[in-house]
């Protein structure tokens, strides 16, 4: 087995239209598409009953380690097409020490910041680009907190086309530093990022370039299944009791939850679901309002802000679909605040070793305000996503110091 096996092989596809989220009706494949008629996000579906013919888990348990391996359930219909940077499957990281403090169940990370530009946007980045290099597009524009236009620049570059992306003016300078040096032209907006989206759609009709939105395209959803589809595989297809998921534009949970469904399809697992948790920051926390309020869709949320800064999306396109998954799982949506925040991120990385990103750290704070309240029980089994590395944020400064020139007291190392 060649480690590009899964690039390099043509598979059968199975692609046959694309769905309106809201409506139901149908679009054609292969044809650029942004929002269906009705203003709503277009799902990508499939023959599941030839892909149940055509693929085994023998068969898929044969191929490299990376997102590819699961061609048949993925748009990208030919190997020229595929624009990769290497998504590898990422690993699931226990935390056996703070499941043992909390008296809680197992506590699994799925570690996101080990894919290219260290986040989990790699993951529908790459499929929306490998899209558009399919489909013909030559210029791709989004707005981005910054690790989503980090991908974008990233696969766009790596495969010739051009990049226009829009930030947040206080956007950490890391990503719009990334972003530049990875090939886009960036620019900072002084506004938040759905003002940053409101440019990349006016510019659509005027400059000619593909609005790549969170969910304005219909494939990086399918790119973010595949933490779904990875998961299950990684635990025998079995799936988790509780998963915790950052919530931001909400792509990944959406994913997931149709990942979920087509693996039922197909037979790989039964009607066994996770309880899918919406985790957002209470500076911002739009679904959380909307699923306690009991409504379909979620207003805007006024004066966003938190240090986790990938969550902070005040208004979703996508915001039926998130509050969907998270009711027909029996789920719910939890704010935690930005102390609690920071306290989770050196909590994990003290007892465990693991450097949590601020959003991967939410679901940590998340989780033990859940297990405090009685919302997820000592037995559960819980997932929490790491979405990006945590080297990518600021760090707490170090300030002890040692003067060479003076006698040193190793008493104190004891301590």
């Amino acid at each position: 087995m060649r480690d590009d096996d899964n690039l390099t092989t043509e598979r059968p596809t199975f692609v046959t239209h694309l769905e309106c989220a809201m409506e139901g009706d149908h679009y054609p494949a292969d044809q650029l598409h942004n929002l269906s008629k009705a203003g709503k996000p277009l799902l990508v579906r499939y023959d599941l009953a030839g892909v149940k013919k055509a693929l085994t888990k023998d068969a898929l348990a044969e191929r490299p380690a990376d997102l590819w391996r699961y061609r048949e359930l993925l748009p990208v219909r030919k190997c020229a097409d595929i624009v990769s940077l290497g998504e590898i499957a990422t690993p699931l990281i226990r935390l056996p020490k703070l499941s043992q403090k909390l008296g809680g169940g197992e506590i699994i990370v799925k570690d996101e910041g080990r894919l290219p530009t260290g986040s989990f946007k790699a993951r529908g980045l790459v499929m929306a680009v490998s899209m558009g290099k399919a489909l013909g597009i030559s210029h791709m524009a989004m707005p981005t907190n910054g690790n989503a236009g980090a991908a974008l620049a990233a696969y766009a570059s790596h495969c010739g086309i051009k990049t226009t992306i829009f930030c947040p003016a206080d956007t950490p300078e890391v990503n719009v530093s990334e972003i530049e040096l990875q090939g886009a032209t960036v620019y900072r907006v002084n506004g938040l990022i759905d003002d940053c989206g409101k440019i990349v759609g006016e510019g659509k009709a005027k400059v000619g370039w593909f609005d790549t939105s969170t969910l304005k395209e219909p494939y990086r959803i399918e790119g973010k299944k595949t933490m779904g589809l990875e998961l299950a595989e990684q635990l025998g297809w079995d799936l988790p009791d509780v998963i915790f998921y950052p919530t931001g534009g909400g792509t990944g949970l959406i994913g997931m939850w149709k990942a979920f469904a087509e693996l039922e399809a197909i037979g790989f697992i039964g009607k066994k679901r996770p309880r899918m948790v919406a985790v957002q920051a209470s500076g911002c926390a739009p679904m959380v309002r909307a699923f306690a309020a009991g409504t379909e869709h979620a207003t805007r949320w006024e004066d966003a802000h938190t240090i986790a800064s990938g969550i902070r999306v005040p208004q979703a396109i996508g915001d039926f679909l998130i509050l969907r998954a998270v009711r027909e799982s029996k789920g719910f949506a939890i704010a935690v605040d930005d102390e609690q925040i920071s306290s989770a991120l050196s909590e994990v990385a003290r007892e465990e070793g693991l450097l949590l990103c601020p959003e991967g750290a939410a679901t940590y704070a998340a989780y033990k305000q859940s297990l405090s309240d009685g919302r997820v029980t000592r037995n559960d089994r819980v997932m929490l996503f790491n979405c990006a590395t945590g080297l990518k944020y600021p760090l707490p400064p170090v300030t002890r110091t040692l003067d060479r020139h003076k006698p040193i007291d190793y008493a104190q190392f004891q301590a």
